[in-house]
């Protein structure tokens, strides 16, 4: 029970800047108008670094405001569990970026947005071995959103549907969904009783 607290504590601050930086990211580079695959895959790495940047500074602070080691040996397992898939979605996306330099980005980054969708959903599903249930049922709802874009690309292949706005895609797959899950981990916290 007090381990499940620690980790509501701890994540509610992080989903939620995650959350809010990934609805800006979304609104930002749908107005600057990015188009190029190219520039969508290195604009959202870049967001990515970022929230990486963000997040530890975020945790670093939650450590030493509780007088607790940053780097423990929980950190470090919930680190290398997440790392293979967060690293794959990484060389997924400097592929990308270095192959498709002249590819407009709508019916490409689906495709992107789905793999690192999948990917995702596997970190956080590795790291959730470590951490409360809620984590893995979140990093469900990854893989869930990466098979629902799976079949919208097929359906558009092979159907005609049109095409999502990738930055509608992002803003709500990555934005909105660390938000929600923010605010959920906010509200739920257990509290103390004042006396």
């Amino acid at each position: 029970m007090e381990r499940s607290a620690v980790y509501r504590r701890a994540l509610a601050p992080i989903t939620t800047f995650v959350g809010v930086v990934g609805i800006a990211a979304a609104i930002a580079g749908w107005a600057l108008k990015i188009e190029s695959m190219q520039s969508f895959a290195i604009y959202w790495m870049s967001v990515c670094l970022v929230v990486i940047a963000g997040a530890f500074f975020l945790v670093r602070r939650q450590a030493l405001k509780n007088s607790e080691n940053f780097w423990s040996p929980p950190t470090r397992r919930v680190a290398q569990a997440m790392l293979p898939a967060l690293l794959i979605g990484s060389v997924v996306g400097v592929v990308v970026a270095s192959l498709l330099t002249h590819e407009e980005a709508r019916p490409i980054a689906m495709v992107l947005i789905l793999v690192w969708a999948l990917l995702y959903g596997l970190a956080l599903l590795a790291a959730g071995f470590f951490m409360p249930r809620g984590v893995r049922l979140f990093g469900w709802g990854f893989v869930i959103a990466g098979f629902i874009l799976l079949g919208w690309w097929i359906a558009r292949a092979f159907l005609g549907w049109t095409d999502v706005p990738p930055y509608l895609l992002m803003g709500v797959i990555f934005g909105a969904s660390h938000l929600a899950y923010g605010i959920y981990l906010y509200f739920t916290e257990p509290r103390k009783n004042e006396t």
